[in-house]
């Protein structure tokens, strides 16, 4: 265990105890002595959430203060929390950290070494501090003595905030929790909820506004390379199939999540993966599936028999979000510098829920930054609390949660790069079609693996297109492995009329959200979206 000499005392914080920077077969010994999870039959650490079994984002806030004032994009997703409200809420839970055992993690974001903060999480719980430990870069052991944290997680998922002194959400029922940033602090406050993916999101969020003012765009995304140095990226919010179609055994993972596209390269802002288990079969995830019996992966909320600490994969006990965090080097063919080049492809998914999108299309330029400032998609069931079934959404920029800048800043942005480097954008649709979700089936991920596939080897890039009435995308006429049939979505209709209304319902409500940006982009860009 490796203690930084730049230590916690000059924040306030003591703790009745203090353990640095443990090994993960410490820190599991750790948290299970503390019964904080159990082992499974596979070696993995399993840990449950409940009542927080997602993201929680009516309880996310931003510190309002001169740095961030002018800056962000306020309103439902970056919700602005008055600086007084903040330092109550900071010094209680101080107070409350310090009476803990306290475990503190020193980690990096960002593969590129000029891009990289200096990530600290001080948690009352041992296993948050495994999962940050998949999750984020990992230092050298020769770092950790002389590591200077930049930003610093306040982790307190036991304590709940008080709504009238701290200025946070009061909710109708269950427990009171809380994810605040504070960027001229460089400090996150979590409490209230164990959910894990909140330590990544929060410096996932912060990225997205620190890096744009470098001139890095920050995209939710994972990207792949191919043997020839071709690198591409996934658009898509979670449970578009991001981690699983990047998970590919002929091609080096670049990362499943987050990324930077800077002056020279594409870099993971990450060290691991976080994949969705829910119905993971070794037969079509195979690379994902093996990381369930490793040593040191951290499961979430999935089930398991108490006898044979097998896992019930297929099981929504808990709920529909059970999850996997692990180190990025439990995938075989992982890139270990997480660094790419210039994207040749760029992918965006979406899982319609009305099923009339088709399964993939070509965009022209004016296109993406249409379908990119949109971000159409169908929320997934547990990604979100209160999310029980698919729901049609449009959430900006393919995340629009974890967006700080007004949306037209990263628009703008990729543009900028994908007319630089002449990179092809593409839609793919993930989600439902033959009819719309109750009606139609979910895409086969194996003619979705077909498509991307012919994507990346280049054997789509001249196929003949013919343009959708409605949506105006160019849909290839062919694609090797796909039954033609599937290519245009009325087709996977059995009533066709049903079709044509659902996709005029759907180009309508695209044309209602675009609304809003319509005095931020040019007439071509509103021309390229669907004609309701």
């Amino acid at each position: 265990m490796t203690h930084s000499k730049h230590g916690i005392a000059n924040i306030g914080l003591t703790g009745i105890a203090q353990t640095w920077n443990p090994s993960p077969s410490e820190t599991i010994e750790i948290a299970l002595r503390r019964g904080e999870g159990k082992l499974t039959s596979g070696g993995a650490f399993l840990a449950i959430t409940s009542p927080f079994t997602g993201r929680s984002p009516e309880d996310k806030f931003v510190v309002k203060e001169a740095s961030s004032e002018d800056k962000v994009w306020w309103g439902k997703v970056n919700k602005p929390l008055p600086i007084e409200k903040y330092e109550a809420l900071e010094a209680d839970v101080k107070a409350y950290l310090n009476s803990k055992e306290l475990f503190i993690r020193d980690l990096y974001a960002c593969a590129n070494p000029r891009r990289r903060l200096n990530v600290r999480l001080i948690s009352e719980s041992a296993w948050h501090t495994l999962f940050a430990y998949n999750q984020f870069i990992r230092p050298y052991a020769s770092e950790l003595e002389n590591f200077e944290p930049t930003f610093t997680i306040l982790h307190a998922p036991e304590y709940h905030p008080d709504p009238e002194r701290h200025g946070t959400r009061k909710p109708a029922s269950g427990p009171t929790a809380a994810i605040v940033i504070n960027f001229a602090a460089r400090t996150v406050i979590i409490a209230g909820t164990r959910y894990a993916g909140e330590i990544k999101k929060s410096i996932f969020t912060a990225l997205n506004f620190l890096l744009p003012l470098e001139g890095v765009f920050p995209m939710h995304c994972s990207a792949n390379v191919g043997q020839e140095g071709d690198t591409a990226l996934f658009f898509g919010l979670s449970g578009t199939g991001k981690t699983t179609l990047s998970a590919d055994h002929r091609r080096g993972l670049i990362g499943d999540d987050e990324h930077g596209w800077g002056n020279a390269d594409v870099f993971n802002f990450e060290g691991g993966c976080y994949a969705k288990v829910i119905r993971l079969s070794s037969e079509a995830e195979p690379e994902i599936h093996a990381t369930l019996s490793m040593f040191g992966t951290v499961l979430e909320n999935v089930v398991m028999d108490e006898e044979t600490r097998k896992l019930d994969l297929d099981s929504e006990a808990i709920t529909e979000n059970t999850r996997a965090a692990y180190p990025i080097h439990y995938i075989p063919n992982y890139v270990a510098s997480g660094i790419g080049n210039h994207p040749r492809n760029v992918l965006f998914l979406t899982a319609d829920a009305f099923g009339v999108l088709p399964p993939v299309s070509k965009l022209t330029h004016e296109q993406a930054m249409y379908y990119f400032l949109s971000g159409y998609t169908a929320k997934l069931a547990g990604t979100e609390r209160g999310v029980t079934e698919p729901q049609a959404t449009f959430s900006t920029c393919f995340g629009a949660p974890f967006m700080v800048h007004y949306p037209h800043v990263y628009a703008n942005m990729l543009k900028e790069k994908i007319a630089q480097h002449k990179s092809q954008v593409w839609l793919i649709n993930t989600g439902w079609s033959g009819g719309p979700y109750g009606v139609g089936s979910r895409m086969k991920i194996a003619h979705t693996r077909a498509m991307v596939s012919a994507i990346l080897d280049g054997r789509l890039r001249d196929t003949p297109t013919e343009p959708d009435p409605i949506f105006g995308l160019h849909i290839p006429k062919s694609c090797p492995g796909v039954p033609a049939e599937v290519l245009a979505p009325r087709n996977t209709w059995a009533d066709k009329e049903a079709y044509d209304a659902k996709a005029k319902e759907l180009a309508q409500k695209f044309v209602a959200s675009f609304a809003q940006f319509a005095d931020k982009v040019t007439p071509e860009v509103i021309a390229a979206g669907p004609k309701a």
